[in-house]
């Protein structure tokens, strides 16, 4: 029996429109959500998901249906990515000041910082947190950068980073291994000055 992924395939293949939106629909989010952890500039990641799909419907007609569509949306999300960040160079960080200038020649106002219905304190310490992880997923290499965001963030089982990423599960292990190490070493300074080590 064909997986709904396959029958979603099989009528794209057969110029059925209203299937690849049900396939833009069912992954658009995951791929996003991917992006952003792979590079920092959303507007970029919200482009670069929108190529996933364009480049996704232009070879539809030669996908192999035997192979797992989910898999094969995420290296192209994988080669967009590391294309962009070879091209780009070094990803610029992009950093939102707590202070604006006030545009009238006196200087910075504070910005508003909105109330939410949970504790501030904690919500500004996840978002903080956050934040460090995020920089240190940026400095990591991409070849350990992928493997862990897949693994990590989405969930995805060894197998399918493995035929994603084009390599043995024994590298994807390794390099999910080396990855982690490297964001310890990197959060370290943060978790020992927030006491959380």
């Amino acid at each position: 029996m064909l997986s709904t992924d396959a029958v979603l395939v099989l009528r794209c293949q057969k110029d059925d429109c209203k299937a690849f939106d049900e396939i833009v629909a069912r992954y658009k989010d995951g791929i996003y959500n991917y992006i952003c952890r792979m590079i920092s500039n959303r507007d970029d990641a919200e482009d670069l998901a929108q190529e996933v799909f364009v480049r996704a419907y232009a070879s539809m007609k030669s996908f192999r249906r035997d192979s797992n569509l989910r898999t094969w949306l995420f290296r192209i999300a994988t080669n967009l990515c590391v294309d962009k960040y070879r091209k780009s160079g070094v990803e610029k960080q992009h950093v939102i000041p707590l202070e604006q200038d006030s545009g009238d020649g006196e200087g910075s106002v504070a910005m508003e910082i909105p109330d939410c219905d949970h504790d501030p304190l904690m919500i500004c310490e996840r978002t903080e947190l956050q934040a460090k992880v995020q920089e240190a997923l940026l400095k990591l290499p991409d070849k350990l950068r992928a493997p862990i965001a897949l693994y990590d963030l989405e969930e995805m089982p060894y197998d399918e980073i493995a035929e994603t990423l084009g390599c043995p599960i024994g590298t994807v292990k390794s390099r999910i291994f080396n990855a982690r190490m490297q964001l310890r070493t990197l959060l370290k300074p943060y978790m020992e000055v927030s006491g959380a080590v």
